[in-house]
């Protein structure tokens, strides 16, 4: 059994990871009896933690909303910085660190009291972010996505397909996944009746969230995360080509600074699967290899390689060679 002070720890990070809690579960997940959690309850209140309790049957625990900040070692200024830090980095394309960042802010601003959150939000509204890759996001969808994941609140919003076209989605959400610098939704679309993953950038939401909904029992980790990378594969880009290049993949990822999936293989030979809307974007990255490559199976690509090599040979043959100046004969005086 944990000591106090450890199962403390472990009762809070647990409240605030989903919003609705048992108590018989919190004892399972705790190993301890049901009067010992209503005693941590009780031990949480008097540190300043706002732990609800609702009675009956269906009745359980919850984080409340606080008036002061509860004892986290950080004063209000400090934690103003905290949220503002988060947001700025929702945006980062450090792998990992996007997502723990909406997880943080997700459970910083439920403990912020209001005068804290106003503080926040206007330095947010008066904030100019320049993006720096994928589509640009606010923060605030982030996190209300986060907590309906958190909280099993189904989302209703409007959603542009990557042809333009609009539609209505009813969604229980799951996960937010992060690729190649853009965010990405996994849930369950209830109209159509299976796993669907989402560009969040693509999202409108309809607000407020909710109702609850039961969760389904969900893949695995690497199985959500190949779903999102074949949803992206198939939806992100028009035309996609897969050539092999004779350099090293080293030598391919400083040339190319386009988002790009590469295999090696071998020293001075990689494999790079590479798409966008107009295959002749593809072969102007392509040209400034300066690499041989081979390209397997993509005839779109192909074309527009053929197009480029004969617009640069025109405007090589184009080029009329200057004539040397005429020079005047050079006399020293002795």
């Amino acid at each position: 059994m944990l000591e106090t002070s450890a199962r403390l720890l472990r009762l809070l990070s647990l409240l605030q990871v989903r919003r609705d809690w048992t108590g018989p579960a919190l004892a399972e997940r705790l190993e301890v009896t049901t009067r010992t959690v209503r005693n941590d309850i009780d031990r949480l209140r008097r540190l300043g933690y706002p732990v609800e309790a609702s009675p009956g049957v269906a009745g359980g625990y919850r984080l409340g909303e606080t008036v002061t900040m509860p004892p986290m070692l950080l004063d209000d200024e400090e934690a103003v910085a905290m949220a503002i830090a988060l947001r700025t980095a929702t945006s980062a394309t450090v792998e990992g660190m996007g997502e723990a960042s909406v997880r943080a802010l997700v459970k910083l601003q439920r403990l912020l009291p209001s005068r804290l959150r106003e503080r926040v939000e206007s330095l947010r509204v008066a904030a100019l972010t320049i993006p720096t890759g994928g589509g640009r996001i606010d923060p605030g969808v982030l996190v209300t996505i986060a907590a309906a994941c958190r909280n099993a609140e189904r989302l209703r919003f409007s959603y542009e397909a990557h042809s333009g076209s609009t539609s209505s989605r009813d969604v229980e959400p799951y996960r937010l996944v992060t690729r190649d610098g853009r965010w990405y939704l996994f849930g369950w679309d209830r109209e159509r009746a299976g796993w669907r993953t989402f560009r969040v950038d693509r999202i409108q939401l309809r607000l407020p969230v909710g109702p609850r909904f039961s969760p389904r029992a969900t893949p695995p980790d690497d199985a959500i995360a190949a779903h999102v990378a074949r949803g992206v594969d198939r939806g992100t880009w028009r035309f996609r080509a897969r050539v092999v290049v004779h350099a090293s993949a080293a030598y391919v990822r400083q040339r190319i600074l386009i988002p790009i999936e590469i295999t090696e293989r071998g020293p001075d030979r990689s494999e790079l699967v590479l798409g966008s809307d107009d295959p002749g974007m593809l072969a102007l990255h392509l040209s400034m290899l300066d690499a041989e490559f081979d390209v397997i199976d993509a005839p779109a690509l192909v074309a527009a390689l053929r197009a480029l090599a004969a617009r640069l040979d025109r405007a090589a043959g184009a080029f009329v060679e200057p004539e040397p100046a005429a020079t005047m004969p050079v006399r020293s005086e002795r």
